[in-house]
């Protein structure tokens, strides 16, 4: 067991470290291909996702010469460039969380892509978080600046992500299935990283090639509601794609569980964490403080209320923060919320570690954790007080990961 912060900082980092190698794109495509041997001949690839560039490489490795043509979609700096400088890879960048104007190139790229293949041919389909913002292709009457108001609402709605890709679908010509429709006699595959919960395909990438969500849609403003009902008439549907999840939130917690220190209890939590990133923050920071020695382990993705102007941050910052504010002076208690694709929200870090230290190293540099969170500005206190997690892109996405871990300080 750790017996200071830093030592505890540094646990939950191998941790953490430990989950993304069990999910990694490349390795989780590589590991199910060569255990489930895809047909001879020739294959397509499409990766659409903030992993795709790892598990096209996955692809690729299995493969071999077998790979016709490939094409990537991914979120800019999450590619990879020897797949760039491969003859057989287009690549596409496009935006996220918000969709632009290369998520609408790249929905058309996409179609051109399935059309190229002969109608005998087989494309295999390689889907990761993200796909519901980086590729798009709109119903009549929709333009871009349409598009960006939808999602802009959505992401800061505080609806939960069942609702939010009920909407997208709604609002797409490919996503709820509708792109089945494009692959005529083509046969397909799907693998896919799971970043929702329950790993309902439906919900991966707003189920591309799977179909629409069941359910009514929530409470929309009259503008958004008017546009769903427009748009749903438009697309058909196609016989169904199989799809195989071959990575997991599930996945990355099991990994953690194993590689946690001997004489440290673990407490594996089932349920996904969901609802409002600061009252779960709050409350899972009451847990470790009042909890005997352990680690814990969560997952899920939270959601964010935000205001007209939010300042810097994602839902696992604004979690986290929010979990500070608990532990305001505690000893033996440390923290770790984080993205597993490497991003949270609209900013380039995955998250934060917090422990007693951080509310008054915030103090330090003059500023106000509540005032923070109520400004959707986390990120700004957890910068100032040395807290903010940066990884890089991870090459995978499973949905959030909150370790905490109590130690009895000697």
């Amino acid at each position: 067991m750790v017996s200071d912060n830093a030592g505890a900082r540094r646990e939950l980092l191998r941790l953490f470290r430990a989950a993304l190698g069990r999910v990694e794109g490349a390795a989780a495509v590589r590991g199910w291909l060569e255990s489930n041997p895809l047909e001879p001949g020739d294959w397509h690839v499409v990766a659409i996702g903030k992993a795709a560039a790892a598990m096209a490489r996955g692809a690729e490795d299995v493969l071999g010469e077998r790979l016709h043509a490939g094409l990537i979609v991914t979120k800019e700096g999450h590619s990879e460039r020897e797949l760039h400088d491969a003859g057989r890879w287009t690549v596409c960048m496009a935006e996220h969380p918000v969709p632009g104007p290369g998520s609408l190139a790249a929905g058309q790229a996409l179609l051109a892509f399935v059309d190229a293949v002969p109608e005998s041919g087989r494309i295999l389909f390689l889907l990761s978080g993200g796909a519901s913002s980086l590729v798009e292709v709109l119903p009549q009457g929709l333009e871009l600046q349409d598009l960006r108001r939808a999602s802009a609402w959505l992401l800061g709605s505080g609806l939960d992500i069942a609702d939010v890709n009920r909407v997208r679908q709604r609002l797409s010509l490919i996503k709820g299935g509708r792109l089945r429709s494009r692959l005529g006699g083509r046969k397909a595959c799907v693998l896919a990283i799971s970043d929702v919960a329950g790993d309902d395909e439906r919900a991966i990438g707003s189920g591309l090639l799977a179909e629409a969500l069941p359910g009514d849609l929530p409470e929309l403003p009259g503008w958004l509601a008017e546009w769903t009902e427009r748009a749903a008439a438009q697309g058909e549907y196609q016989v169904p794609v199989p799809h195989h999840i071959i990575a997991s939130l599930d996945d990355a917690l099991q990994a953690m569980a194993e590689a946690a220190p001997v004489d440290v209890e673990v407490r594996l939590q089932g349920a996904c964490l969901y609802g409002d990133a600061a009252l779960t923050g709050s409350e899972l920071a009451r847990t470790l403080r009042d909890a005997p020695p352990a680690l814990w382990l969560w997952g899920g993705e939270t959601t964010i209320r935000l205001p007209d102007e939010p300042g810097r941050g994602g839902r696992n910052q604004h979690l986290a923060l929010a979990a500070a504010m608990e532990l305001d002076g505690v000893a033996g208690v440390c923290l770790l919320a984080a993205g597993t694709d490497g991003t949270d929200g609209p900013t380039e870090d995955a998250g934060a570690i917090v422990d007693g230290g951080t509310l008054p190293r915030g103090r330090a540099e003059g500023l106000d954790a509540a005032a923070a969170l109520a400004a959707a500005d986390s990120g700004s206190l957890l910068e100032a007080s040395g807290d903010l997690l940066s990884t890089g892109p991870t090459g995978t996405n499973v949905t959030d990961l909150v370790i905490g871990l109590k130690w009895q300080e000697t």
